[in-house]
């Protein structure tokens, strides 16, 4: 019988805990998450939002992926806490540093896709994390990167450069209501790249509460082109439910729809 895909449905797959060791000596906390049966096709390398205000390992889009994308589309997803960020998994050593020292927390999860011989990889940044794929995510090893309400506040015009000159896919999904770059300015932003795809999301904000669903698809999309979406909302099999009240406490800062503090204000903040 079909049992209806939820928040909390966590479908079959091969979960492990992992750590990552940076070149400047630190350890993070991590998981892999692999199809049950088969090797994956893909590899999604999940880097969070900002940890200063409630990004982790685990926000939504993340969590959901991990617990979804094995089963329903043959993904690996691997996904970690950069330095000093917390979640259920641990907490990774060292402490955050604005977009500097996480080049060696990027570094190191490529590092360990490579190792694992995990295929097809690609970065998937969210909002902080899209800064960090800019920045340091263009790597040989990488197919490419899709941006998840990319603020393009700690990356410059010389990473959006290198994106160009490497001819890698760049694609951003952008909330129509973001509260840093809305849809007609980054596709003037990204026009500086000009393989960039910049996808405007109706009606999504930027946390992308009640669309996961629709960044998952476009991940698919772009990713695993050969399954169909959208993704099937129900599930015929065994299936696992999360605990998704772990985070009550940090409901705000997971969530308000609140610009943040950041570097010296730009256009897209």
């Amino acid at each position: 019988m079909s049992t209806a895909i939820r928040a909390s449905s966590i479908l079959p797959g091969r979960r492990e805990d992992i750590e990552l060791h940076t070149a400047d000596g630190l350890r993070l906390v991590g998981e892999l998450a692999l199809p049950a049966d088969r090797p994956p096709v893909a590899t999604l390398v999940c880097l969070h939002p900002l940890p200063t205000h409630g990004g982790m390992m685990d926000s939504h889009v993340f969590r959901k992926a991990a617990w979804r994308l094995p089963a329903l589309a043959d993904l690996a997803v691997l996904r970690f806490n950069t330095r000093g960020t917390s979640s259920v998994r641990g907490t990774s050593e060292g402490a955050f540093d604005g977009a500097v020292g996480e080049r060696y927390d990027v570094a190191a999860a490529i590092e360990y896709a490579e190792f694992a011989e995990l295929p097809n990889i690609w970065l998937v940044g969210w909002s902080f994390g899209t800064d960090l794929a800019l920045k340091y995510g263009c790597d040989p090893a990488i197919a490419g990167a899709i941006l998840l309400s990319p603020p393009l506040r700690f990356s410059a015009p010389e990473d959006l450069a290198t994106w160009a000159n490497s001819g890698r896919p760049l694609v951003a999904l952008v909330p129509e209501f973001d509260d840093y770059l809305r849809p007609t300015e980054a596709r003037e932003r990204f026009a500086a790249v000009p393989q960039a795809e910049v996808v405007g999301v109706p009606g999504a904000k930027h946390l992308w509460v009640g669309d996961a669903e629709t960044v998952l698809d476009e991940i698919v999309r772009r990713v695993n082109p050969v399954v169909e979406v959208p993704l099937p909302t129900t599930w015929d099999g065994p299936m696992e439910a999360g605990d998704v009240s772990a985070y009550a406490d940090r409901t705000v800062a997971a969530f308000a729809d609140t610009p943040v503090p950041g570097p010296a204000a730009t256009k897209a903040d």
